[in-house]
């Protein structure tokens, strides 16, 4: 199962990968009226979102700058920005670094219970799984936004 739940990682990040090499900034920038966000938003908050459903970010992983959970996390839109925000280009080469460190995940991992039942998810695995399920999901929204911008 283990090797199943891996296979998918690299899956659904490469197709996510795939989908934004060729988006320029100033197409990564337009909100599509309809949108809450942007193409450069939903790069930046799956990165985020990843490494904290994997990592444990920001508290047990230091790979991804403090101030990306003010940008990229829930409830953020980039209409707020301020300060530094990474392009385009340092958010992709942040996700194929990731993806290097998920496939680094001891398998036994995703057997472990959490702490605390997190949206009635209560294994290591069952976050994994969330966290494919929401990568995806932005990937969806991503190739709508492509069509309008």
């Amino acid at each position: 199962m283990s090797e199943l739940l891996f296979k998918q990682f690299e899956l659904t990040r490469g197709s996510f990968l795939k989908n934004i090499v060729a988006i320029t900034a100033e197409q990564a920038s337009v909100q599509p009226e309809g949108f809450n966000n942007n193409i450069h938003w939903h790069i930046g908050h799956v990165l985020t979102v990843t490494e904290q459903f994997m990592m444990g970010f920001p508290k047990k992983s230091s790979h991804l700058p403090a101030n990306y959970i003010e940008l990229f996390g829930n409830g953020t839109r980039p209409s707020e920005w301020t300060g530094d925000v990474p392009s385009v280009d340092d958010l992709r080469d942040q996700m194929k670094a990731q993806l290097g460190r998920i496939k680094e995940v001891p398998a036994s991992m995703l057997e472990e219970k959490l702490k605390k039942p997190f949206l009635g998810l209560e294994t290591f695995g069952e976050i994994a799984n969330m966290a494919l399920f929401h990568e995806a999901y932005h990937l969806g929204q991503i190739h709508a936004m492509k069509k309008l911008v």
